[in-house]
């Protein structure tokens, strides 16, 4: 298992552009950890954002320019590398969300935990971090 490498879900992300917390801890360890998220999940973080901003009455504007901010601490992992573990991955997730299956698949081709807020990857096979416990993650490096 790699140490110092996570992969995020695109809750993570999202949450990140939203408050403070997440965006604090990413800042905070990227010197000492890697981050790494599938291209679909920063497609739907580009996609959703606008969305949740207009909802509340913020600049879309500003969502998309706080992402693109934090794309520069994140590594985006295309399709051609996690496709080689689509079908194991599928199978990891298929009793949850199915469409979570690129992140399972990025985390098995890098050997690596999950960070997420998303009970659906518990019991995955592969160890999986939520953003209250992240930190013992970060003091194990």
């Amino acid at each position: 298992m790699s140490a110092n490498i996570l992969v995020l879900d695109a809750n993570i992300l999202i949450r990140a552009v939203l408050g403070n917390k997440v965006r604090e801890l990413l800042i905070k360890y990227s010197e000492i950890a890697d981050f790494f998220i599938p291209d679909v999940c920063v497609e739907d973080a580009q996609k959703y954002l606008p969305m949740v901003f207009e909802k509340r009455k913020l600049s879309s504007e500003t969502a998309l320019k706080i992402l693109s901010k934090l794309q520069c601490l994140l590594q985006t992992v295309d399709k051609s590398i996690y496709q080689e573990y689509a079908i194991e991955a599928q199978q990891r997730i298929k009793n949850r969300d199915f469409h979570d299956w690129p992140v399972v698949a990025t985390a098995l081709s890098l050997n690596c935990p999950i960070w997420t807020e998303d009970q659906d990857f518990f019991g995955s096979g592969l160890p999986v971090w939520t953003t209250d416990r992240i930190h013992l993650f970060f003091e194990s490096l």
